[in-house]
């Protein structure tokens, strides 16, 4: 039962950014959550772009809501447009930029735009990245393949799976269509095998010691002790 429920609440997910790429524009917008509240379901777009997202006067938003209502039985779906803090660890964003500038300056100078592009993603401060770019569009007689790669990543396990940004774009040119892939490890992730070994500081307490001046006593001499025992017999 709770299987069933994991899988048609991805399905729907699915289905639900796929709509919402066709209402607005792919490139506009990063990725999309959905989140249950008492008053309905509440859907955040995030996106590097929130102007091309809302529209004129939230014409967009508007359109979607009423869209969302009568086509996946949404009571009081609540859309909201959400900037990406850093679209340098985006790796949608950073895909989407590539394919951009494929389409405006074309295939030839892949490898500068995969070498700034990964300078860019490292200067963001991310743990490691990697572009694949592919195809039969890439201008290459040895490789239809180039990998720009720098940092820590991790190709397989749980961090792979589940903590890494990743997503696939695809440019279509004359020439053919590149593929492009791309990889992030961000500076958030906390690695299990990242031990850090804390020294702990020894305070030295201070303990000091009062001494006590004790004055020496005078020895009293023979005839002090002889005068003075005089003068204490009646």
């Amino acid at each position: 039962m709770i299987e069933k429920q994991i899988v048609s609440k991805k399905v729907k997910e699915n289905l639900l950014e796929g709509y919402v790429a066709e209402q607005i524009s792919s490139k506009a917008y990063s990725k999309i959550e959905i989140k249950k509240t008492p008053l309905g379901e509440r859907i955040l777009v995030y996106t590097s772009k929130p102007g091309l997202v809302v529209g004129r006067a939230g014409s967009n938003i508007t359109k979607l809501t009423k869209n969302l209502k009568t086509k996946f039985d949404m009571e009081n779906p609540q859309v909201e447009v959400v900037e990406l803090e850093n679209p340098d660890l985006d790796a949608k964003s950073i895909a989407d930029r590539i394919v951009s500038s494929f389409e405006r300056y074309g295939p030839k100078r892949f490898k500068s735009i995969g070498y700034r592009s990964l300078q860019n993603i490292m200067d963001a401060e991310a743990l490691g990245a990697e572009i694949v770019i592919s195809g039969r569009g890439v201008p290459s007689s040895r490789t239809k393949t180039w990998r720009f790669s720098a940092g820590h990543l991790k190709k397989s396990g749980d961090i792979s799976e589940n903590h890494m940004e990743k997503t696939i774009s695809v440019a279509h040119l004359k020439s053919g269509s590149i593929g492009i892939k791309v990889s992030i490890l961000t500076p958030d992730v906390k690695l299990p095998d990242d031990i850090k070994i804390r020294e702990l500081e020894k305070e030295e307490k201070e303990i000091k010691v009062e001494e006590k001046n004790e004055e020496p006593k005078e020895e009293k001499t023979e005839k002090e002790i002889k005068e003075n025992g005089k003068k204490e017999r009646p």
